[in-house]
């Protein structure tokens, strides 16, 4: 056979068989991690981001895997948790809220990490700014004075006397009031002042110090409370301080639809589905090699106003046709 042909024939093998042992190459399966306060098993908020993920291409077994890690209610593990999807190699962590964040950004530079929510991110430190993040953090930042000045205007139309609310906090993982609530609190002073609304501030460990704290609201004659659980907090424990809020004969306003359908009297604040669905978007640009310094970090567009008619009822409050008309969900 002549050198000629032999080539001729070598090269028509290669050219039949690369498609062949292209098409038999799997996919790149890509491993996320998922960090999030609250129990293992799924939640409306998780299952908005699988959801999300699904949207774009995803398909869990097949071009992903994703590691989820939860603090069972013990907001002193994330470092743990963190630590355990690095040593895992996942290609991007998802912080839900300001602490796992914090506690993903301290523990890797290299690993990019997306927020679902975070109480702004500036001044916590976690990004530079938001067109310009910097470093390995994006993703999606909360507004907090804002909402709260809203929040407390709807809770003083349903009860006209309001004059005192106490605000219930969770110290962090460090048992500190962590930096999101001390912006909360400075921020909620002009709206509250406009409103002739005296702000009281109660600080628990958690759910052990709930009934104390409703004690205490009581004692400082508290007309309404405000909820400001940390997102990743179980429901459970949301109906605790709802129920423990009910038996004192107290409202409760929140900024986490949560609350609400744990039993609170109302929420005004970002819908926090669509923020884990929008969290996908940035997961599929990292994937795809965008760096998270180049994808700015993005505000809420949806934001839900929700209504328990029910615990108005049980607590004989009469809510104004005109408020019942603004709410986008009255759960009866």
């Amino acid at each position: 056979m002549s050198q000629k042909i032999y080539s001729f024939l070598l090269a028509t093998f290669f050219f039949a068989v690369a498609p062949l042992t292209q098409a038999q190459q799997p996919g790149k399966i890509h491993r996320i991690g998922v960090v999030s306060g609250g129990f293992s098993g799924s939640s409306p908020d998780i299952e908005a981001l699988r959801q999300g993920l699904r949207d774009l291409g995803y398909v869990e077994g097949k071009n992903l895997i994703t590691e989820y890690r939860y603090t069972e209610g013990k907001r002193d593990r994330y470092p743990d948790l963190v630590s355990e999807l690095i040593r895992l190699k996942v290609d991007v962590i998802i912080a839900n809220g300001t602490e796992p964040t914090t506690a993903a950004k301290k523990a890797t530079s290299t690993i990019p990490i997306v927020m679902t929510s975070s109480t702004d991110p500036e001044r916590t430190g976690l990004i530079t700014s938001l067109a310009q993040p910097g470093g390995n953090v994006t993703g999606l930042t909360e507004i907090s004075g804002e909402l709260a000045g809203k929040l407390l205007e709807l809770v003083k139309e349903v009860i006209p006397g309001l004059a005192r609310v106490a605000v219930v906090f969770e110290r962090d993982q460090a048992n500190d009031l962590g930096a999101a609530s001390k912006l909360f609190l400075k921020e909620i002073e002009v709206p509250a002042r406009a409103l002739t609304v005296q702000i009281i501030s109660l600080v628990v460990r958690g759910p052990e110090d709930y009934e104390g704290a409703v004690r205490a609201a009581t004692k400082e004659r508290a007309n309404a409370l405000l909820s400001r659980l940390p997102p990743g907090n179980p429901f459970a424990h949301r109906k605790q301080l709802m129920d423990l809020a009910a038996k004192s004969r107290l409202p409760v306003g929140s900024g986490q639809n949560l609350d609400t359908e744990a039993g609170g009297l109302m929420s005004y604040g970002w819908d926090r589905r669509d923020l884990y669905r929008r969290a996908a978007t940035y997961v599929d640009k990292i994937l795809k090699g965008t760096k998270p310094s180049d994808l700015p970090v993005e505000r809420p567009t949806k934001f839900e106003f929700v209504i328990n008619l029910k615990t108005a009822k049980a607590l004989d409050l009469t809510i104004p046709q005109s408020v019942l008309y603004r709410a986008d969900k009255v759960i009866k």
